[in-house]
């Protein structure tokens, strides 16, 4: 069985429904990532490395990881905090906008938790998942100690995996932002950003360019994600290949679009599927996705969904 590991956050979700009425759950991108990637890939071993508090949230939060078979291992608890929360409203294109309330997450000290023995069992893995937004949340102090353990797992043959997912409010300048995914990009064996991310930090708003300033960094597998536009590839230090993607007409809701392509494309990679093959299943389940409200589709509706794909 592979062993997939996410680090990041899982938040409150509260989600407008009418003028007076929010709808609760649970949401953010890696742990996204990780419900997608463990629904289409059942025979994947899902670990989430984040934590939480002792807060009713926090504990219904832990059962929801359990619910959706995702490893609670590592999932730490925190005496004093709590999970953050964000609300979001769409308006009438799907798109969406976010007010968040993070400041006191339990989830900004999850490297306070984790010593020799979790980074021991974090190395026997076979792929670390974390994001930009991860990146973030770590307090700045634990920085340090953050990519001392992405260090030890590189070299332990863990394969890393990074998505910019960039959110300039949660970072104290660009600069700040820049410097932290330089380090991951030295990092990576596989990255995942969109075009958007690019563009809002490096004024690049095109897939050539982003291959270009990649290139110094010698990244294996480089998967760019242009909204619905296209995917555009490069791996195996071949040509880049661009995939087009299959337009939505009726899109309800933008939240989950790079999670879910993310989680079924990083699933789909580690069974051994074809990139191109892993870039189709990822963009169909991302299409599927955002013809829905909320992050996480219902799991019923998602699982008769992923039983259309063609897995092997």
């Amino acid at each position: 069985m592979k062993n997939m590991f996410l680090l990041g956050e899982c938040m409150i979700e509260l989600m407008t429904t009418s003028s007076n009425t929010m709808k609760q759950s649970f949401a953010g991108d890696v742990f996204n990532t990780a419900v997608y990637l463990k629904r289409t890939f059942a025979d994947v071993n899902v670990q989430l490395v984040t934590a939480v508090g002792k807060d009713p949230f926090s504990l219904n939060m832990i059962q929801y990881f359990k619910d959706e078979n995702i490893g609670t291992d590592l999932v730490f608890t925190s005496d004093t905090k709590i999970p953050g929360l964000y609300s979001i409203q769409l308006d009438e294109h799907g798109e969406r906008s976010f007010t968040y309330w993070r400041e006191n997450a339990a989830a900004r000290q999850v490297m306070q938790h984790i010593q020799s023995e979790q980074i021991a069992q974090l190395s026997a893995g076979d792929m670390f998942f974390f994001s930009g937004i991860s990146l973030a949340v770590v307090e700045p102090q634990a920085r340090n100690d953050f990519w001392s353990m992405v260090k030890q797992l590189k070299a332990s043959g863990v394969q890393i995996v990074f998505d910019p997912n960039y959110r300039p409010r949660l970072w104290q300048s660009p600069n700040e932002a820049k410097a932290q995914f330089e380090l991951a990009f030295h990092a990576a064996d596989t990255l995942l950003p969109g075009i958007d991310d690019f563009e809002q930090l490096y004024a690049i708003n095109n897939a050539a360019d982003m291959i270009g300033f990649l290139a110094p960094f010698g990244i294996g597998e480089l998967i760019i994600k242009n909204g619905p536009e296209s995917v555009v590839a490069l791996f195996n230090q071949s040509e880049p290949v661009e995939f087009k993607v299959k337009p939505v007409t009726n899109v309800v809701d933008t939240t989950s679009a790079g999670d879910s392509f993310n989680g079924v494309h990083l699933g789909a990679r580690m069974n051994g599927i074809a990139v191109l093959d892993a870039i189709d299943l990822a963009s169909k389940s991302a299409a599927f996705v955002i013809q829905h409200k909320g992050a996480i589709v219902d799991k019923v509706e998602f699982n008769q969904f992923s039983k259309t794909l063609s897995l092997s």
